[in-house]
């Protein structure tokens, strides 16, 4: 009887078991069909999945193609021979498009071009000095558009006269026995005028490539073959490649071309019709030193308002207790238009930008009669010399509100660099003895505190410090020091042991710099690079390998070259300049682009043809191979996006404001 129970229990339990079994099944069963169901019944979800695949779709070649574009051929040095072979595909394939994506985009750019025509942008209020300074303001200003003529004459040419214009450009000033020379240039060598016809050649590729595919634009991706616009200018087409490179052009007598950019800039560089975030260092260096050259060599009055006008727009940055301005300001936002970055150690301030102000805003003082922007650097200026030091080092963070270093961080490369080029450049443009003073004292304390190093194998190179603790580790960036080094020593009056030794160790800082470029398979240097006792002048992590047609190394070479004239530099130069034709020519007649990792031996390019490439780099190497009286260095200063500035004292370029202007 019990085993019957028994048997007849296990029954029931299997029954029950498979009775649950059929239960999830039918339960499951169910829960698909009403899934697919949704899916193929109803139409918006429908459309999203149908869209959600075709988007992974066109992501496949992005992700299985981008790591491995073909290297780009060799290009012929013949640039106008090849104007009706332009490859505009250059095998890259292009994924299909979605018609719905498409009409998407076409509705909301219309959506958001009508938001912008219904905004209506407040009339900023910058200027709450004096009423003195108000009226300079408004009154010192000669008619837009003219042409001062160099000797100070005042002469006003008629703009609209192309031929009259371009002939007023193109005289030289003869000061005493010195004759000035802004164009021309030549060097009596064969073999050194044709590697200076190889560099205008680079030119003409550039800036014909930007032209054709991203005029207006901020800058051009060369393989993508459209324009390009990097955060610090914001989200409006105000054309920073064409006002970074303009005194290129015209140094390099490219008429036409330069003709084509005056035009731009005099017609559609509109700054009061913009409401965006810029990046004060940056719009000043490359928007307002740009103008500022440009008005210097060709006396063009309309290039000294439009500085004027954009100088005027950074000045609410400078809104802070300390007057030490902050690093982002919205145009025609207003007063309180600037901000930090969020990253900049508790919202301070960089040593690097708020320190690269000083040439530009006193020259266009001296210019314009409005002091209003020599006041904003030399309050700078006082903050920075009464601050407090610790062992007489600037760190790179400085707070604007409490006046106060707030990091213990030192580098003569990324967020410190150019704040030490311009007290330098500041002595050599207006004779500033304080700003010599604090460049000495700041070189003395970077080697008392041992920033300056040696190798194992006697390389000298910057070190950084962070929290009293030495990285061996050197910027690209810093590669600039050797040529700053050695127009400290030949600049400095003393000529004492210092200056002996700083020239000795600008030429070692250029020789480090030179071996981080030939130390790599494409022979031009990492954006960063170490020292160990294992290696030397290397980079070592994979996001210090990119390479994006940073002048600073050629830089030095020019530099160094003007003031020593030995050979080696002019060689190590051209070896640069192969080296970018080789690897960074971004296919036929498409421009240049930067390189994600030059220890590759097919290194891939980043498609993106940067504004300063044109600005410096292709002018450094044009002058490089110059005669050393184009753009003299006794009578020029070149700002940090290498836009030269005359010397106030010598230099009749300077062209002063005149009370009866």
């Amino acid at each position: 009887m019990n085993a019957f129970r028994s048997i007849t229990g296990r029954m029931m339990l299997r029954n029950r078991r498979f009775r649950e079994k059929y239960c999830l099944l039918i339960i499951l069963t169910s829960f698909i069909l009403i899934c697919m169901g949704m899916v193929f019944f109803l139409p918006e979800l429908r459309a999203r999945t149908t869209a959600g695949v075709q988007d992974v779709y066109e992501k496949v070649p992005d992700l299985f193609l981008a790591p491995h574009l073909p290297i780009p051929p060799s290009a012929n040095l013949d640039i106008e021979s090849q104007k009706d072979s332009l490859n505009l595909g250059y095998g890259i394939p292009k994924p299909i498009e979605s018609p719905r994506n498409v009409e998407d985009r076409r509705r909301l750019f219309a959506k958001i071009e009508e938001e912008e025509h219904r905004r209506v942008l407040e009339k900023p209020k910058i200027d709450q000095g004096s009423s003195s300074t108000k009226k300079s303001a408004d009154k010192v200003l000669p008619p837009m558009g003219g042409i001062i003529s160099p000797d100070h004459s005042q002469q006003i040419i008629n703009i609209h006269d192309h031929d009259a214009r371009m002939e007023a450009f193109k005289s030289n000033v003869t000061v005493g026995k010195l004759e000035l020379i802004i164009r021309g240039g030549e060097d009596p060598n064969p073999n050194i005028q044709e590697k200076r016809d190889f560099i205008k050649l680079m030119m003409l590729d550039a800036w014909d490539n930007y032209r054709l595919y991203a005029w207006g634009e901020n800058e051009l991706k060369p393989i993508s073959q459209r324009g390009h616009s990097a955060s610090i200018f914001g989200s409006s087409r105000i054309g920073a490649t064409i006002v970074d490179a303009v005194d290129t052009l015209y140094i390099m007598g490219l008429d036409e071309q330069y003709k084509k950019g005056r035009e731009w800039i005099a017609e559609h560089l509109d700054f009061d019709s913009v409401r965006v975030e810029v990046s004060v260092f940056e719009t000043n260096i490359r928007f307002v030193g740009g103008l500022l050259s440009m008005y210097s060599l060709t006396g063009d009055t309309m290039y000294r308002d439009k500085a004027y006008s954009l100088a005027k727009k950074l000045l609410p940055a400078f809104d802070t207790p300390t007057g030490i301005p902050y690093a982002l300001v919205t145009l025609n936002g207003g007063r309180d238009g600037g901000k930090n970055y969020g990253w900049a150690s508790s919202g301070s301030s960089i040593l690097s930008e708020f320190g690269t102000l000083h040439l530009e805003f006193t020259y266009l003082s001296d210019i314009t009669g409005d002091p209003i922007f020599r006041d904003k650097v030399y309050t700078i200026r006082k903050a920075m010399k009464d601050a407090d030091k610790s062992k007489g080092l600037y760190f790179n963070y400085f707070h604007p509100r409490h006046g106060k270093f707030t990091q213990n961080h030192v580098s003569m490369g990324a967020l410190g660099d150019s704040f030490y080029e311009y007290l330098l450049k500041s002595y050599i443009q207006t004779g500033d003895i304080d700003a010599r003073e604090m460049y000495d004292e700041a070189m003395d304390a970077l080697e008392k505190n041992g920033l300056i190093r040696y190798s194992k194998s006697g390389l000298v190179y910057f070190a950084e410090m962070k929290y009293d603790r030495i990285e061996s580790k050197m910027d690209h960036l810093a590669c600039f020091a050797g040529g700053l080094l050695a127009l400290g020593a030949h600049t400095d009056t003393k000529k004492d042991s210092r200056s002996s030794r700083h020239m000795k160790i600008a030429h070692g800082i250029t020789n480090t710099c030179h071996e981080s470029y030939i130390r790599t398979q494409t022979r031009l240097g990492p954006e960063s690079f170490r020292f160990s006792d294992a290696m030397e002048a290397r980079a070592l992590r994979q996001n210090e390998k990119y390479y994006i047609l940073r002048p600073e190394v050629i830089e030095s070479y020019f530099v160094l070259w003007r003031l020593t004239g030995d050979p080696k530099y002019r060689e190590w130069g051209w070896d640069a300049a192969q080296a970018i034709q080789k690897h960074c020519k971004a296919g036929e007649k498409g421009g240049y682009s930067g390189l994600r990792n030059v220890y590759s031996t097919q290194p891939q390019q980043d498609d993106v043809q940067q504004s300063f490439f044109l600005a410096e780099t292709l002018k450094y190497l044009y002058l490089l191979f110059s005669s050393n009286d184009l753009i003299d260095l006794s009578q020029w200063v070149f700002n940090t996006e290498a836009h030269p500035l005359p010397v106030k004292a010598t230099n009749p370029f300077y062209r002063p404001f005149k009370p009866s202007q």
